[in-house]
């Protein structure tokens, strides 16, 4: 039985609590006190309430590697033991590669403010491959082109980023200027919690720097960037919840530079909407949009109607996906 007054917990939503999380308690769980994970380490794990932050009791074999920044968690309030995890409204994970397991980014993320710039580092692929992680797992995608003040043309930018999801939004800033805030504000209101992922270089930590202003919390390290390949030098290397000066939460992606996508075809299909819509009309029903006749994605392509360079991307990232790439 779910605890039936919303507002026995109504202190917790500056923090993001929402009514999806309100619905999984029983009334046995109404003394313990939910926590909001802002740390994950090796062997610990802190969380903020609207006192503060506190280091969490772990029960013997705990694995920190199961929880991730912007979880949910149960403490006792005597003891400040773990008592659960709540189950998450959505999961930013990275799949494992190789021998590596598969890395637990952030949990419980409104908008993923995925972060390119207005210079030689701009990459469609990239893009894409971003937008299609953020589609899977439920978040908005928000793209934010940084360094405006330095590009000859950013409008032509934004053109490009735009068209490459319908109903994507787009927004051109200087990381570094107030205006920025102003910019994001959409997405950062009271309770809201954004992530930012994007390749090295590129304004993360900067724009994080920008958006938590003079908050509690000390300032992302940035590095400086060689002018001859617009690479970071040094960035940052934990994750963690910051207040920002709107009232939401931020979390900063640092392991996310390159992303290896697998599983990922809701987000494909959400992606490349103008394919996914064309396949119905194939002739054949498992067509690959390669080489079979009848095939409407490729009539679509040979009417000028679709990139041929936008189907080879497809394919690239549908045979990733599927763990044939």
């Amino acid at each position: 039985m779910t605890i039936p007054d919303d507002h026995v917990f109504e202190h917790l939503r500056p923090l993001g609590w929402q009514s999806f999380f309100q619905d999984q308690l029983s009334e046995d769980e109404i003394a313990l006190s939910p926590l909001r994970i802002d740390a994950v380490h090796r062997s610990r794990l802190t969380a903020l309430s609207e006192q503060g932050q506190f280091q969490i009791g772990l029960p013997p074999r705990s694995d920190t590697a199961e929880y991730a920044v912007g979880d949910w968690i149960l403490t006792h309030p005597a003891t400040g033991m773990l008592s659960r995890r709540l189950d998450r409204k959505t999961l930013l994970q990275r799949p494992g590669d190789g021998q590596r397991p598969t890395q637990l980014v952030a949990a419980n993320v409104d908008t993923l403010f995925i972060v390119g710039s207005c210079n030689s580092d701009f990459n469609l692929a990239r893009l894409e491959r971003y937008l299609a992680f953020a589609n899977d797992a439920g978040t908005e995608p928000v793209i934010v082109l940084t360094k405006a003040d330095m590009a000859e043309d950013a409008v032509d930018f934004q053109r490009q980023a735009a068209a490459l999801q319908r109903g994507l939004a787009v927004v051109v800033i200087n990381a570094r200027e107030q205006g920025a805030i102003a910019a994001l504000k959409p997405w950062c209101g009271a309770g809201a919690t954004v992530a930012l992922v994007g390749s090295s270089g590129v304004g993360k930590s900067t724009l994080v720097n920008t958006l938590v202003g003079n908050g509690w919390r000390q300032p992302q390290q940035t590095g400086g960037v060689r002018e001859s390949d617009s690479k970071g030098r040094h960035t940052t290397t934990s994750r963690s919840l910051h207040a920002m000066t709107g009232g939401g939460w931020v979390i900063d992606t640092p392991g996310v530079r390159s992303l290896h996508l697998k599983d990922v075809g809701e987000g494909l299909d959400i992606l490349f909407a103008e394919i996914t819509e064309l396949a119905p009309q194939c002739k054949f029903r498992n067509c690959t949009h390669d080489h079979e006749p009848g095939c409407a994605v490729r009539a679509a392509v040979a009417a000028g109607t679709l990139d041929p360079a936008r189907l080879d991307r497809w394919r690239k990232l549908q045979s990733e996906s599927r763990g044939a790439g």
